[in-house]
């Protein structure tokens, strides 16, 4: 219990001490959630620790410019007679080798895979364990820098799993595409946690 206990101090003195360098300093280590779709069909992302506003673009996978709060416009939805293209290109993919750890959410042991690359539709790893489709899945691995804004750093990632099936590669185990729909950091007290979770 004091374990617990001394770990959540830690983790809010450390969130404190992130709040005061953002607000003495004016500066932040931007952490920076899954971008999000903004009405207008654009993304953007918004940093956890400071709440600053990025327009993202999905093709070069790099924040462009920081937005500025808008006042809210009245919404008014027109239905467009145009019509809309049969054919979409495929999102650009980050290709990775990056060891995952997954599970069905809040259920069972942790098995191991490797992440093999990373969209705006989600992520394709593959490991030894199959999963069901539609099912909620927890990960936790490194996301990259061009998503997080930061370097080595650890996510646990929600998700839900779109397909499996077994790799062509027998050895692979199966290959898993999961499309991911929030995910935390994980600060080095917290990731000494989580390696216990998978005990």
């Amino acid at each position: 219990m004091d374990d617990e206990s001394s770990g959540a101090q830690r983790r809010n003195q450390n969130m404190s001490q992130k709040l005061m360098d953002v607000l003495m300093l004016g500066r932040c280590a931007h952490e920076f959630s899954w971008p999000r779709r903004a009405q207008d069909g654009s993304y953007y992302q918004v940093c956890l620790v400071c709440a600053a506003e990025y327009k993202y673009d999905w093709k070069t996978m790099r924040r462009t410019e920081r937005l500025e709060t808008p006042t809210p416009e009245p919404t008014t939805r027109r239905r467009s007679h145009a019509k809309k293209p049969t054919w979409v290109p495929r999102a650009r993919r980050l290709k990775l080798d990056t060891p995952v750890r997954y599970r069905m959410k809040n259920v069972g042991t942790w098995s191991e895979g490797i992440l093999d690359n990373i969209s705006q539709s989600g992520v394709l790893f593959h490991g030894p364990e199959q999963l069901p489709d539609n099912a909620l899945v927890e990960m936790v691995f490194e996301m990259p820098e061009e998503i997080s804004g930061q370097k080595n750093s650890n996510v646990l990632c929600q998700a839900r799993l779109i397909r499996s099936k077994e790799a062509k590669d027998s050895e692979a185990g199966f290959g898993l595409a999961a499309a991911i729909l929030d995910y935390k950091f994980i600060h080095s007290n917290s990731q000494a946690q989580a390696a216990g979770d998978s005990r």
